[in-house]
């Protein structure tokens, strides 16, 4: 059930790119969007299979924590 998932995300995903990219003007423009959206795509697909999956909140939460508790003494 989630390949089904995937398979619709990539076709939305395509769709999307066929619509968009003739309106994109610019060799930088189009690597950006490239990029932007296969890094959406790769994190839209782990949070599918993995939706326990930490947020970046979390991962700041535990860098600034022992800062946190050194500014409070």
């Amino acid at each position: 059930m989630k390949w089904l998932n995937v398979i619709g995300l990539l076709a939305v995903v395509g769709l999307m790119t066929l619509y968009e990219w003739p309106r994109i003007k610019g060799k930088r423009e189009k690597w950006t969007y490239s990029i932007l959206t296969l890094l959406g795509l790769q994190l839209s697909i782990l949070l599918m299979f993995f939706p326990e999956m930490p947020g970046p909140t979390e991962l700041i939460d535990a860098l600034y924590s022992p800062l946190g508790k050194l500014l409070e003494k």
